[in-house]
């Protein structure tokens, strides 16, 4: 593991996810070999890696939508998963869309609403309950993805590049954005991306995974003092060494 942390790492942190050398082929095609991740309560993870290498495969495997080979996952409470697509119903409004988990649970919608409401504010979306997916931009439609993602379950996310079919300016203002959220919520978050920055910016610790057959090539803690917009050197030394692992 490199560390730029001033302290510790808190390994007496409960779990909540634990990746135990998990490896996966498809034929002849070896996709995982011997992939070990462990995700701590309250922390932001990032899987780092090329596109193409299996992060989606690995998220499947975590949410249980697929079996490796080899290893084992255990998951230490509720998944829920936030894909890349919106996937918004173009017909329902979006208090509607957000509410969709718990309507499905056959909860009621007036109760449903009353719990979702709140949300609205911390997550920026104030004001667009009645609206429309189509009357929303596309930063806005993945606010809403995000927060219905959060109603489905507030206590491991799975974030799948959620911000990659973004305009770079849009993409950066919804990082910030996921900065500040989770600063009012305690989830536990693990995101898969190829962006370097992205990895740096919103992460506490970041797993580099090689091309396939992909392995764990290092593990960065990231200390936010030490990596910020005021320090770019170290931002820059950090990048080349990720870069020289890909």
């Amino acid at each position: 593991m490199n560390s730029y942390h001033n302290n510790k790492l808190e390994k007496n942190r409960l779990k909540k996810i634990s990746i135990e050398g998990i490896s996966k082929s498809y034929g002849e095609v070896e996709i995982l070999k011997s992939i070990s991740i462990d995700v701590l309560e309250g922390e932001f993870v990032a899987i780092l890696g090329p596109s193409g290498c299996g992060k989606s495969t690995i998220f499947n495997i975590v949410a249980d939508l697929e079996d490796c080979n080899d290893g084992k996952v255990d998951i230490n409470g509720k998944l829920s998963y936030m894909y890349q697509k919106d996937l918004l119903l173009p017909y329902k409004t979006i208090i509607d869309n957000v509410s969709l988990p718990m309507i499905l649970n056959k909860e009621k919608k007036n109760k449903v609403y009353e719990k979702v409401k709140p949300y609205f504010e911390t997550f920026g979306l104030s004001g667009y309950e009645n609206k429309y997916p189509n009357e929303l931009s596309g930063g806005m439609k993945q606010r809403a993805n995000f927060l219905r993602t959060f109603i489905n379950s507030n206590d491991i996310m799975l974030l799948d590049e959620p911000f990659g079919a973004l305009d770079s300016i849009t993409k950066d203002s919804m990082q910030r954005w996921l900065l500040d959220v989770r600063k009012k919520v305690n989830s536990t978050i693990l995101l898969i991306t190829h962006d370097i920055d992205e990895a740096i910016m919103l992460a506490d610790r970041i797993y580099v995974i090689s091309k396939k057959p992909s392995v764990v090539k290092e593990e960065f803690v990231i200390d936010k003092f030490y990596y910020n917009e005021d320090k770019l050197e170290n931002i820059v030394k950090l990048k080349k060494e990720i870069l020289n692992l890909l």
